[in-house]
């Protein structure tokens, strides 16, 4: 059975094991030779691994010249341990701050608004409105073709009808002549070819 390889945490582990233990500085090819060979990570991930640690403060990146340099030491991660700890717990209490502030003002709003009788009243009356104003809403809907603005509406599409209505027969009319001109029939054979029956008028 292939043995199972390494999680990405198992990974990140060993690489800090490797600058916990030797308490030295490295660059990425060293780190790429030694992932392998003291933890068992394989060299490609190396670089991916390393990254993220940099990115979690967990490891210290620096450039000297022209390479880049990597470290950590025990006593640095628990200093950052502690720096994440005393944010976490000053969030907290700003938190809780916050929650007690809005605890008080829902109290006030209660005690400013007592339920009594007449406060009841006129919940129950601002309910009845809404009520009948959604039914007079519906009923409205039901009234749509008396709406002005579609009203409006149709008779602008009566509009562009008539408009387009014109515009074809005009074509006709175009046509007819061009084929009377052109092969001298009569504008009733032309009608009985193009299939345009005698109740065919011209829209003006």
């Amino acid at each position: 059975m292939a043995p199972r390889g390494l999680s990405a945490e198992e990974k990140r582990v060993r690489l800090i094991e490797i600058f916990h233990e030797t308490k030295d500085f490295f660059q990425l090819k060293e780190l790429e030779k030694l992932g392998p060979k003291m933890k068992g990570i394989v060299s490609q991930t190396v670089k991916e691994v390393l990254q993220g640690l940099v990115d979690d403060g967990l490891v210290q990146a620096d450039k000297i010249g022209a390479s880049n340099f990597f470290w950590s030491f025990p006593s640095e991660r628990g200093a950052l341990m502690n720096s994440r700890l005393n944010t976490a717990k000053e969030t907290r209490s700003n938190l809780e701050t916050q929650l007690k502030e809005i605890q008080a003002t829902i109290v006030a709003e209660k005690e400013a608004r007592p339920d009594s009788a007449q406060r009841a009243s006129a919940l129950a009356e601002l309910s009845a409105i809404k009520s009948r104003l959604t039914e007079l809403e519906k009923e409205l809907s039901q009234y749509g073709s008396c709406d002005p603005a579609k009203i409006e509406a149709k008779r602008r599409a009566e509009s562009l009808a008539r408009e387009a209505a014109i515009r074809w027969t005009d074509n006709v009319a175009l046509l007819m002549s061009y084929f009377t001109r052109q092969t001298g029939a009569s504008s009733a054979d032309i009608r009985q070819y193009l299939g345009i029956g005698e109740d065919f008028e011209d829209v003006s």
